[in-house]
């Protein structure tokens, strides 16, 4: 079976509204603000809405950056991205003012430093810039490092807030997924069924998601096929390889039943249709490696369109 480590990265990037907005922007000047629910507790971090009432929530209420300790838990080994590359605890925290607790990092160096009940003070950072990260931890004690005064000038509110996600992990592939990988190093086609009467899957799937068979009988495939559906992509995005306009199609290979999405290239947006048959276009060789990136793209083969009512009940 094939395994390989993989890794998900991208930036999420939202806007705060303004309950989330207010609460960030007061981190950047070292403030920190819940907001009052209608059974008149202060909740922080703030909530948009009541739980109750469902009703917007606006009145906001100052509460401390220093408070006590409701719960906590030890973390020994340190994963990439914590805020400590050495042991710390994390705890629920309920700050001065606050009737909830608040999650963050407690700065000690052994379980025996910290206990429910304990008092702790946030440590801000040195540049704050209106995210979570402008409290670094909480420490023992009853101070906070917060300078006695604000910055008087005041910047603008916090609008927008971009998340890094970072997912890695380790996938194991099942065995029609091995066979359909190692056939893409070969330059070819691998789709799976149940039997001789069933649906041709492209990838392959484990089993039939209508009957729960596995599908255990590989199928190797042609490199052409139908264009079925399609869209013509005309908004640029962070991260694009193409420059648009240009067109993401299901492509019906043939002998499949079920269409997969890719790219078509080598004709005008505009002239990519339904019915349209279209061949891969492989990378050479040598680049080559386990995936469907293997095939650049699909172009038109110039044959005459397929009939609707051969692809209808594929779209």
């Amino acid at each position: 079976m094939l395994s390989a480590p993989l890794r998900v990265q991208f930036d999420y990037t939202r806007s705060t509204g303004p309950t989330i907005g207010r609460f960030l922007t007061n981190l950047r000047d070292r403030h920190i603000v819940g907001v009052r629910g209608s059974d008149g507790r202060v909740i922080v971090p703030p909530q948009e809405f009541d739980a109750t009432t469902t009703e917007p929530l606006t009145e906001f209420v100052d509460v401390g950056d220093t408070g006590t300790v409701q719960s906590w838990s030890w973390v020994a080994d340190p994963l990439p991205g914590q805020p400590f590359d050495r042991p710390f605890a994390w705890a629920l925290i309920r700050l001065d003012g606050a009737d909830t607790a608040l999650l963050h990092a407690v700065d000690v160096t052994a379980p025996d430093q910290i206990h429910t009940g304990q008092r702790v003070a946030a440590r801000w950072a040195a540049q704050t810039t209106g995210t979570i990260h402008d409290i670094e931890c909480f420490e023992p004690g009853e101070k906070s490092n917060a300078p006695s005064e604000s910055n008087p000038e005041a910047a603008e509110p916090v609008t927008m807030v971009t998340t890094p996600v970072d997912l890695s992990y380790q996938h194991s592939a099942s065995p029609q997924e091995t066979v359909y990988l190692r056939g893409l190093a070969e330059g070819k086609l691998f789709g799976g069924r149940t039997d001789a009467a069933g649906k041709v899957y492209f990838p392959p799937r484990g089993a039939n998601p209508t009957d729960g068979r596995p599908t255990d009988e590989m199928v190797e495939l042609s490199d052409r096929g139908i264009v079925t559906t399609f869209c013509i992509v005309n908004v640029p995005f962070l991260g694009q390889r193409i420059k648009p306009p240009y067109v993401g199609a299901y492509i019906l290979l043939d002998g499949a039943d079920i269409p997969v999405l890719h790219l078509v290239l080598g004709c005008d947006a505009s002239e990519v249709r339904m019915g349209m048959r279209v061949e891969a276009v492989w990378k050479p060789r040598e680049e080559w490696g386990f995936g469907l990136a293997n095939v650049d793209h699909f172009r038109p083969t110039g044959e005459p369109d397929a009939e609707y009512d051969s692809f209808k009940h594929h779209l």
